[in-house]
């Protein structure tokens, strides 16, 4: 923070009048009274407290004439046009290859996923209930209603 300040402060010399003001009304620089004596100083002060006034109350705010209106618009018309140079493009094959790539990936995953398996005949196994299993079966069978209903009483707080 304090190496910005001085970093300002040493370029005091090169900035411009209209950026010195600007940085005077944000406080970041000491004002130069003497900057300020000219004609056109003066003027940018006060439009400089103007715009702050005005983004802080709209009340302010002066309606612009149709002069002004039409002064911005003889500026904009004036303005040079500046075109863009060509961006350079890939070769095509550079920009096909990628898509092709990607949609081949996602044929041979779904086909991979998609494979149907082998049909193989499976004969039934009907389960035996030996009698380590019985009371385990019955218990279940209980649960489930496959057998007589059997009522649970829960006696707690």
């Amino acid at each position: 923070m304090q190496a910005r300040k001085y970093e300002q402060v040493d370029e005091e010399l090169n900035l411009s009048l209209e950026e010195s003001i600007s940085l005077w009304l944000d406080g970041e620089q000491p004002i130069d009274a003497e900057q300020l004596n000219s004609p056109y100083g003066r003027q940018l002060w006060d439009n400089y407290h103007l715009i702050g006034d005005v983004l802080r109350s709209e009340e302010l705010a002066i309606e612009p004439s149709e002069l002004f209106y039409a002064r911005v618009s003889k500026a904009i018309d004036e303005e040079p046009i500046v075109f863009a140079p060509n961006a350079s493009k890939p070769p095509a094959w550079r920009r096909w290859s990628m898509p092709v790539v990607v949609l081949g990936t996602a044929l041979a995953f779904t086909f991979w996923i998609a494979q149907p398996e082998p049909f193989t005949e499976v004969t039934p196994v009907l389960a035996s209930a030996d009698e380590m299993w019985a009371d385990y079966i019955d218990a279940h069978k209980a649960m489930t209603g496959s057998a007589p209903a059997t009522y649970v009483t829960y006696v707690g707080n």
